[in-house]
């Protein structure tokens, strides 16, 4: 039940004859339109009343009749015990002529603040229709408590959409024609903070001729696809509207600068604005289009799966994929690795997927060729002068930087003047920092999914698109690539450039020629050649920006052959979800949330892999409802694996078999990933925690058999271990990294990171800092454990330094 507002106590007193007057004959008229409802035969579960041939005789009935009858079934919509659907009903009989009066209103709005409000929204059916019918002078007094309803409803999501809007949209209409106001009250409301900002910062503009006109068809659009008759209107509205297009425009670079979730009567508005701005070809409007649909699209970070504006957003691409140029493709290929909601992103796709049939691309090579460079040089840099100082935006690891020198002297921090002086220049070239970051974040992600791609190159094409692209080549040149010269045989190695050209240089430092080029990977390659390249790796100090040398290598078991369909490789797992599930989304899986609701027991989530070929999905289901009420689920179960093919326009369940190497390992190794790092095995608390519901899982996961993550970490430690300090204090084994400490020595499990206590097998608790790796260098970033476990070793090989009373008492025989 919604609660009642303070416009309850900002209504006029309703004097005693008024209340009276009103009340006369309702239980005569209540009577006769039950009467009715009953021969209607659908007053609670059919359909409408009002749509059956029983309901005609209220249409020959005197008007003051239909008046009381009205009024008895606003009554019943207010103090009913339970949730009766009357809006038709209500709506029905008020229709018309009808003589209402000001303490009529009064009347139906007491009764709606003192009765019920249920989310079908009927007990406000009657009051907004009479505010719609009364004068200007009769609404007087009603203003200040209108306009409070107005702000509540706005807010209330308790209310269904529909009969909400329909509410919002009268009662504004009402308080205007009280107030005379030029701009409609129901649009660009106070529900969220963006309609208030906007009415303050452009008042002027939103009250010009015309524009109220606007406004409204504009926030009229139901649909994502405006119809024939809706776009005509428009363009009428539009060529009547002497200030419609700038008035457009500025309301969107609003919205693009807002930055924040909005209301659903505003995301319509918003909506209706993007077609309005899409009848102009221009390439600003292009322009503005597009950060239009990427504003929109955009999702605040604890909540990636709901963007700012969704009806935006779904309109937006359809719209965006209709314009020339290399914006709306460089704009829609950066959403479809950044956009984590289905609905959008499946337009994405779609859109994608058309502009690379008109153009000649596939899916992948649409987005390989969108990548924004943002004015940066092929070595990621962009000089810009300020005053008197030179700017740099530079693209160093994975990160974009803004440094500023003078004289050519660097600077440490931002100067002075340049704060006070050039505030506008400064503020765009933080934006573009942060738009370059975007970038490279999006990048690295679309990079690594070309692993399980079979895709080549020209060489000339390699190099402009990987090697001398600004945001690509800090991934690209830091990973191994084969090249043939005829298809059939391949030679592998690290990007070098040599004078102006770059070439392909292997383990004998001798450059290998071809003029195709393709990613590699180890799948492809021995084991000879795999452990080469991985010490060559260390030897030279590379950090590759994924693993790819120390990847791991996921091939298909018996077990999988003989299940046909799907893979059970990772079911029964325990994992702690909110976890899970944000490293899916982070890994590119598009997963509904599960939760004790209806349908929430059971989620799939889904990646596409091969370059839009083959879509995977990992089912999963909530273990931990003990709490019926409870929405906060800790943990879930694994399950099955399956494969999809796309085929036309549909996607088909493909046996695994059929499956390509690279999309199988691809996929297995992320759901690996998922296991590997949220698993209740890899907690080092969880030992403490007194609980027993998955003791017999976490006994055996967290000192289980090695996974092919862990067994690379195994492979990866096996060639650092040599190299630190404590190399005469560790050793590995099958499953664990055993260290020698001085007060007792310890085994660490290479999957889980638990600690074992020698002799005793005593567990050991250690949240360990993952910074004690010092200066060690690492050959790649994206395993964790493999950092813990290392801080780890380096804490026990040490423990007679250890200083932590938590962890003392542990050692103690």
């Amino acid at each position: 039940m919604a609660e009642v507002g303070d416009w309850t106590k900002l209504l006029p007193d309703l004097t005693d004859p008024d209340r009276q007057q009103v009340e006369a004959g309702l239980a005569e008229a209540d009577a006769r339109i039950r009467a009715v409802l009953r021969s209607a035969g659908s007053y609670y579960w059919g359909s409408s009343p009002t749509s059956v041939p029983e309901w005609a005789v209220v249409g020959s009935w005197p008007v003051e009749d239909r008046r009381r009858a009205a009024l008895a079934m606003h009554l019943e919509a207010a103090n009913s015990s339970i949730p009766t659907a009357l809006n038709d009903v209500v709506r029905s009989l008020a229709d018309g002529e009808l003589p209402w009066t000001r303490a009529d209103l009064l009347w139906c709005l007491e009764v709606a603040a003192n009765g019920h409000a249920y989310d079908n929204g009927a007990h406000l059916e009657l009051p907004v229709v009479i505010a719609a019918r009364l004068s200007p002078a009769e609404l007087a007094d009603f203003v200040p408590a209108l306009s409070a309803l107005l702000s509540e409803l706005a807010s209330d999501y308790f209310i269904a959409t529909e009969p909400r809007r329909r509410a919002v949209r009268l009662i504004g209409q009402a308080v205007d024609r009280a107030t005379g106001s030029r701009v409609p009250s129901w649009l660009l409301h106070d529900g969220d903070d963006f309609g208030p900002s906007i009415r303050a910062e452009m008042g002027d503009v939103l009250a010009a001729p015309g524009v109220s006109d606007l406004l409204a068809h504009c926030a009229s659009l139901d649909k994502p696809a405006a119809p024939l008759k809706w776009r005509r209107r428009l363009d009428e509205i539009l060529a009547a509207t002497q200030s419609g297009s700038r008035t457009v425009r500025a309301v969107l670079e609003a919205f693009t600068a807002h930055g924040r979730p909005v209301h659903d009567d505003s995301d319509r508005l918003v909506r209706g604005l993007v077609w309005a701005l899409s009848r102009e070809a221009d390439e600003a409007a292009t322009d503005l289009l597009a950060r239009v649909v990427a504003a929109a699209a955009a999702a605040p970070r604890q909540a990636a799966g709901f963007p700012h504006a969704q009806r935006t957003a779904v309109a937006g691409v359809q719209l965006l994929a209709g314009r020339d140029g290399e914006l709306p493709v460089r704009t829609l290929a950066r959403l479809a690795v950044t956009v984590r909601n289905k609905a959008v992103q499946s337009r994405v796709q779609a859109a994608l997927a058309r502009l690379g049939a008109l153009r000649g691309w596939s899916l992948s090579e649409v987005m390989e060729l969108a990548v924004d460079d943002h004015g940066l040089d092929p070595d990621g840099r962009l000089y810009t002068q300020v005053g008197p100082y030179g700017a740099t935006i530079e693209v160093r690891g994975e990160k974009a930087h803004l440094s500023f020198a003078r004289a050519g002297a660097p600077l440490k921090g931002i100067p002075a003047l340049v704060k006070q002086e050039h505030g506008d220049q400064l503020k765009q070239l933080r934006e573009l920092v942060k738009r370059v970051g975007a970038t490279l974040s999006a990048e690295r992600q679309r990079v690594e999914g070309l692993l399980s791609e079979e895709r080549t190159w020209s060489y000339q094409d390699w190099v402009s698109r990987f090697l001398n692209h600004p945001i690509t080549a800090t991934y690209a040149r830091r990973l191994l690539w084969q090249t043939s010269s005829d298809g059939s045989r391949w030679s592998e190695g690290l990007p070098r450039r040599d004078a102006e050209r770059w070439t392909i240089v292997g383990l004998d430092n001798r450059a290998v020629c071809g003029d195709r080029v393709r990613l590699w990977h180890p799948i492809r390659a021995g084991v000879d050649e795999v452990l080469a390249w991985r010490e060559h790796l260390l030897a030279a100090h590379l950090a590759q920006p994924f693993k790819q040398a120390f990847r791991e290598v996921y091939l298909l078991t018996p077990a999988e052959e003989m299940t046909g369909s799907y893979s059970n490789r990772f079911a029964a797992h325990i994992l702690r979800y909110r976890q899970a599930n944000a490293l899916m989304r982070v890994r590119g899986w598009q997963a509904g949330y599960l939760g004790t609701w209806d349908g929430g027991y059971d989620s799939e989530a889904t990646k596409i892999f091969g370059g839009g070929a083959w879509k995977v999905s990992f089912h999963h289901q909530l273990v931990d409802a003990q709490d019926a009420l409870g929405y906060d689920v800790r943990y879930c179960s694994t399950d099955q694996v399956r494969y999809a093919r796309l085929e036309g326009a549909t996607w088909q369940p493909a046996p695994v078999t059929d499956v390509p190497p690279l999309v199988f390992t691809e996929a297995m190794r992320d759901v690996d990933l998922f296991v590997g790092v949220t698993s209740i095995a890899t907690d080092p608390q969880w030992a403490d925690r007194g609980e027993d519901r998955f003791r017999a899982y976490w006994r055996r996961e967290a000192t289980g058999e090695l996974t092919p993550s862990a067994q690379i970490r195994r492979d990866a430690l096996a060639q650092l271990l040599p190299r630190m300090k404590i190399a005469d204090r560790v050793e590995l084994s099958d499953r664990f990294l055993h260290v020698r400490g001085t007060i007792r020595s310890y085994r660490i499990h290479l999957g889980s990171g638990n600690i074992m206590m020698e002799p005793n097998d005593a567990y050991l608790c250690i949240v360990a800092a993952r910074d004690r790796t010092g200066q060690l260098h690492l050959p790649f970033e994206d395993d964790p454990m493999l950092s813990t476990i290392l801080s780890k070793a380096i804490m026990l090989a040490d423990d007679d330094k250890i200083t932590d009373t938590t962890i003392l008492r542990q050692l103690s025989p």
